[in-house]
Order: structure tokens, then C-alpha cells, then sequence
């Protein structure tokens, strides 16, 4: 009975650690990344050389200057201004992997650049993990229930919930940091008048990409954990997939508050006034790899299954969201020739984490065009025999 009990658990473990009969690989910390070896997966080299080459010259065509590229791309924002860190970004760079194994990589993928919003996949991550921990009994619960300062006091932002602002879907109203929700990328129509004072949408029934409502979620959830988002971040991911020690998040210089007599910073779900996540494209591949294995690293379940299916299930007003990851559904974002079923974190500048569980699939990008994604993503599966 005993040998019969070991032979059961030795089949477990190695079944999880496959996908679709593969074994599975996860880096060691500061290890040199395994690429496949010859004739492992059925790929086209040759189309696979081809997917890259796009890569590598269809950059992202803002300034490397960063700081001049921000205030260039969100200029039409009233009151905008840079309140975070910068810094200036390296070459297009990427890794595409499959079951863990490196099949291609190009530019520095160990440089550390801004990441902008694909930020928003790691806070919605710990919202995850606050639910999993039971710190959050649920994300319909209002979130005034857990944060009772003033930030959702009033008949609208009462009715908030959790996962309101995880699809951006709240039409919080306020100020945070001195910065108002209606000054973030405003309508192309009217003036200041006609966004200040224009109808509230009720929570959950119209999605509008606003960084003040995403810097609310981070604030809250600060509260929650009772701790600064960084902290949380390495000790319940970064630190268990043996990332580097090189990435940092930040928030706005101003963005300080106070709990249990400490004080500690609120950061940011992006980096369109600055701040952000700064990693490296093999910091940013170990946390895809996290999502593409159903939320385990090697044997340990760091993230809940239950978690990654509801953040990654189409939100009501928009099929191709959901908590703070993009969803390639059939709507204004489908990427033709790409499975409907992959999900991808996006950022400014061409910043991607593109995940397929079912194929085992993973490909990072930085510095790419962004409207080119698809076509670049349609090239490496057209690699795949």
C-alpha cells in the first residue's frame, strides 16, 4: 500500500509539471535561460527568424527619452506634468518561449526599462492574492467596507466594488495625489466644463482606461495589506520565481500615506505621469510563466486557478477585458489568426507579457510599435508546425 502511495504521488508531481505531455522548465534565480534544444517542438526556424527580424525593425517610434515621450503621447491631458521616476529605454528587446524554454530572444532582456501599464497586471495580481489569502472576502464586496477614510464615501463611489476598479469599470469619482479623474484622458469632445460636470456612468456598465481610478485600486489594496505593494509583490511572487533583485515599483514622489504609525508610499498601476514597474523582459517572462502554468512555479501554487479564471473572463461592457489583462476575444481588440483563448498584459511604448496556456506559448516585447503587435504575434504562430 505504501509503494502504491509513493508511485500515485511520484505520478503527480511529474504530471505537474507538464503541459499538453511537456515538461515544463523554470530558471533558477540568476540562472542562463535554457533554450529549446533541436527538434524539441515542431517549430519553422526559418519563420520564427522572420517573426523576430519584425521585432527587432518595427520599434516603437516615441522618443527614448522617455520623459519627452510621455509628455508627448498624453499632451491633450489637462494638468499633465511628470510626478514620478523615469528613465530613459533601451532597443527593442523580447524572449518568446515555449513551455518554459527559450525559442528565440533579441535585445537586452536583462536591461530594466519602464513598463507602463502592463503594471496594471501585476496590482490586479495582488488583488489576487489578497483574495486568496482571504484578506478580501470577495470582489463584489464594496470597497468602502474595507477602505472607510472618505475615498468612497458619497451615493456613486459607494457603490464601487472590488472588481469595478479591477476592470475599469467604476466611474470612481475624485481626486487622488492632486490629480482628478476626469482630467485622465478625457473625451475628444467638449472642454473642461463638459468633464467636470458630465453624468456619471452607473459602476460596472461602461469601461474607461483611467491611471487615477487604477492608482485608487492601489491605494486601497495598500490598505488592505497593511503594507507597500513592492513588498507584497516580492515576498509572495518576485522572491518565489527567483526574479532578479533589479526590478523596483514606484509611485508618484508625492504619493505618501500612513498606516500602523509607518509610513510608506502608494505607487502606481502605470507610468503615464511617470512611475510605474521598471523589469527587465526575463523578470517580466518569469511572471508570465506563473499565468501560463495555471499559476504555479514548479510545484508551489503561488496564484489560485480560481484567480487567474476570473481575471481573465471578458468583463460586461468590454469582451476584451478583464481584471487589468487584455483578452483576445472577438471585439475591438481581436488579433486576427491569434487564438481567441490568449490573454496578454500591454503598456505604453509596446511594452507586452503575451500568454498562451493551452499551447504553452509566452512572449514578452519591448520597445515594438504598438499597433504592429498582432501582426508580430500572427508571425509567431505562424512559426509553430
Amino acid at each position: 500500500m505504501k509503494r502504491t502511495f509513493t508511485l500515485l504521488t511520484a505520478l503527480l508531481l511529474v504530471l505537474s509539471f507538464t503541459s499538453h505531455g511537456q515538461e515544463i522548465y523554470f530558471p533558477d534565480r540568476n540562472a542562463i535561460w535554457k533554450g529549446a534544444t533541436e527538434n524539441q517542438f515542431k517549430i519553422d526556424q526559418a519563420k520564427l527568424k522572420t517573426a523576430v527580424e519584425f521585432a527587432e525593425n518595427n520599434e516603437y517610434s516615441g522618443s527614448r527619452d522617455l520623459k519627452q515621450a510621455i509628455l508627448k503621447g498624453f499632451e491633450r491631458e489637462p494638468f499633465h506634468d511628470i510626478l514620478g521616476p523615469t528613465k530613459e529605454r533601451g532597443g527593442p528587446a523580447g524572449m518568446i518561449l515555449k513551455d518554459g524554454y527559450l525559442l528565440a530572444a533579441w535585445g537586452d532582456t536583462k536591461r530594466v526599462d519602464m513598463t507602463f501599464s502592463v503594471t496594471k497586471s501585476f496590482l490586479s495580481t495582488m488583488a489576487g492574492l489578497a483574495v486568496d489569502q482571504g484578506l478580501i472576502s470577495k470582489v463584489t464586496d464594496k470597497v468602502e467596507q474595507y477602505v472607510w477614510d472618505g475615498t468612497f464615501d458619497g451615493e456613486h463611489n459607494g457603490k464601487v466594488n472590488w472588481e469595478h476598479l479591477l476592470q475599469q469599470n467604476s466611474d470612481w469619482s475624485g481626486e487622488l495625489w492632486g490629480l482628478k479623474d476626469w482630467a485622465d484622458r478625457p473625451p475628444r469632445e467638449g472642454g473642461l466644463d463638459d468633464w467636470r460636470f458630465r453624468k456619471l456612468n452607473e459602476p460596472g456598465t461602461v469601461m474607461e482606461y483611467n491611471d487615477v481610478r487604477v492608482n485608487v485600486l492601489a491605494y486601497s489594496l495598500t490598505q488592505v495589506w497593511r503594507k507597500p505593494m513592492p513588498m507584497v509583490l516580492k515576498e509572495n511572487l518576485m522572491d518565489k520565481i527567483g526574479a532578479s533583485t533589479t526590478w523596483r515599483w514606484y509611485g508618484y514622489d508625492h504619493a505618501w500615506t500612513t498606516i500602523d504609525g509607518i509610513k510608506m508610499q502608494s505607487v502606481t498601476g502605470g507610468g503615464h505621469s511617470g512611475a510605474g514597474i521598471f523589469i527587465s523582459a526575463e523578470d517580466m517572462a518569469r511572471f508570465g510563466l506563473v499565468f501560463q502554468n495555471q499559476g504555479k512555479w514548479k510545484n508551489e501554487q503561488l496564484i489560485s486557478q480560481d484567480w487567474i479564471k476570473m481575471a481573465t473572463r471578458p468583463s460586461v461592457p468590454n469582451v476584451n477585458y478583464g481584471y487589468m489583462w487584455w483578452l483576445n476575444k472577438k471585439g475591438a481588440r481581436h488579433w486576427e489568426g491569434v487564438p481567441e483563448h490568449v490573454f496578454y498584459a500591454a503598456g505604453f511604448g509596446g511594452n507586452f507579457i503575451v500568454i498562451d496556456q493551452e499551447n504553452g506559448l509566452l512572449m514578452v516585447t519591448r520597445w515594438l510599435e504598438p499597433q504592429k503587435i498582432g501582426e508580430f504575434v500572427k508571425l509567431v504562430y505562424n512559426s509553430l508546425e
